[in-house]
């Protein structure tokens, strides 16, 4: 699911809420692969910024988060159904690419 491409992509993403020259690492999970940290504050983010109105690469910075969010189990801990239910505009659209994201797999 989660490949070293979209750790790439995650890492220049994610330096959107760094300090400049300020760096996330790589980390290896148990299970051998490995995810990029700060992912899911850039998400949280982002959805603050998709909710201010904000679309296009918002909108794809949140649906490149996707694989390494279920990766690390955030779904688990809120399911996909209550991210698509309430009425925060960018917890919705995230929940519903998750979800086109899983049916996909």
């Amino acid at each position: 699911m989660e490949t070293e491409n979209n750790n790439k992509e995650l890492s220049i993403i994610n330096k959107k809420i760094l300090a400049e020259g300020q760096q996330l690492p790589l980390v290896k999970l148990k299970d051998g692969s490995s995810v990029q940290t700060g992912t899911i504050a850039t998400m949280l983010y982002n959805i603050k910024l998709y909710n201010a109105g904000e679309r296009g690469n918002v909108e794809l910075e949140l649906e490149a988060s996707i694989p390494t969010l279920i990766k690390v189990g955030l779904f688990d801990l809120f399911s996909i159904d209550e991210w698509i239910a309430g009425d925060n505009p960018g917890r919705r659209f995230v929940g519903r690419k998750a979800k086109k994201f899983i049916d996909g797999i």
